[in-house]
């Protein structure tokens, strides 16, 4: 006989407080532990896919683990040190781009832009805050991270999991189920089941869409000649996670500085409005659809919020784990709604009877 739903609430309830409170008391001592389960939940299919062709699952995953530190390693020698010289440059050269903003405007708009004007004041207050608070903001989160994410965690800890859980990752799934609760089985499976599509369309997939608009982005703006076209496709490429942010906060960055750069070259400022053209079209037409998908259930908003409250509570460790816990509550909310929508309260007795 199955526990009552009171208990059964009371006990799932605690276990989530506990999950709670383990992350805001350790959320730097487990990020190197979430880092390494989120890379292998993303290397798993690459690792059963190179077992179906035949490879032992030890050599799939050393395969795997070997492909993945040359790429890391080769972005931090080659992409990292520009990637960050680029950002420093922007946030220095930012009052520059305002007085050519001043410059434009009272060109041509003279009226908005005399010397007691709020406009202009807050022109030159926009600027001089981004150059005196965006190198400190920069460098602050360059130092917070390397603090976080040390070298020896890059080179040591987070492949050393990742690789042991990978190797493991079946076994561990065959063991969580058989520890699952025997009345339940069936529909906690049904639920883990619908999550892991929500997170295998949104996270593998965006992950890659991410990925693949970035590259596009930054190689792109840099063979224009777009200055900073490394640090706008990065940015670009990064906020494509939520939907239609990166190509607007990216395409809206890299139009202004394209128009102080190459004002009076209208073929370069509309070779970067292709490019943004080019990569909205993309990703809706072919990277979403076949990467992602149409089914995934995960609304920007809800995920924005939940990106934000994780992130707010408990750090950088909160926005690892702030997709996975929104995809998991999406899936047990549609769940409840429709058990609501199966039962007596919703239906009513006369229908139900009836049946």
């Amino acid at each position: 006989m199955a526990l009552p739903v009171r208990t059964q609430l009371k006990y799932w309830g605690i276990a989530s407080v506990l999950f709670l409170v383990a992350m805001w008391y350790l959320g730097d001592a487990i990020l190197p532990f979430v880092l390494g389960a989120a890379v292998a939940y993303f290397l798993d299919p690459v690792a059963d896919r190179l077992e179906a062709l035949g490879t032992s699952r030890a050599v799939a995953v050393t395969l795997i683990t070997l492909l993945v530190l040359v790429i890391l390693v080769a972005m931090v020698l080659l992409v990292v040190p520009t990637l960050t010289q680029q950002a420093v440059t922007l946030f220095e050269t930012a009052p520059k781009l305002f007085e050519d903003l001043q410059a434009f405007l009272t060109k041509r708009f003279p009226e908005l832009v005399d010397e007691d004007s709020v406009l202009r004041k807050s022109l030159l207050a926009v600027g001089e805050t981004i150059r005196d608070r965006g190198g400190q903001v920069l460098e602050s989160v360059l130092s917070s991270a390397a603090s976080l994410l040390n070298m020896l965690t890059l080179l040591v800890i987070v492949p050393v999991v990742s690789f042991y859980l990978l190797y493991d990752w079946d076994r561990m799934v065959a063991r969580i189920d058989d520890l699952l609760p025997r009345d339940h089985a069936p529909v906690i499976r049904q639920l883990a089941h619908d999550i892991d599509s929500v997170l295998a369309g949104f996270v593998r997939g965006m992950g890659t869409v991410c990925l693949v608009l970035g590259v596009f982005y930054a190689v792109a703006l840099m063979l224009v000649g777009l200055q900073f076209g490394l640090v706008v496709g990065a940015v670009a490429g990064l906020l494509t996670f939520i939907p239609y942010l990166g190509a607007i906060i990216g395409g809206i960055l890299a139009m202004g500085l394209a128009l102080f750069q190459f004002w009076g070259e209208w073929i370069n400022i509309a070779l970067v409005a292709g490019i943004f053209m080019v990569g909205q079209a993309a990703e809706n037409n072919v990277l979403t659809p076949n990467l992602v998908g149409n089914e995934v259930g995960l609304h920007p908003v809800w995920l924005i919020f939940a990106l934000t409250v994780f992130g707010s509570l408990f750090g950088f460790v909160g926005l690892l784990v702030a997709v996975p816990v929104a995809a998991a509550i999406g899936v047990i909310l549609r769940f409840v709604v429709q058990q609501y929508k199966n039962s007596r309260l919703y239906q009513g007795l006369d229908r139900q009877d009836g049946e």
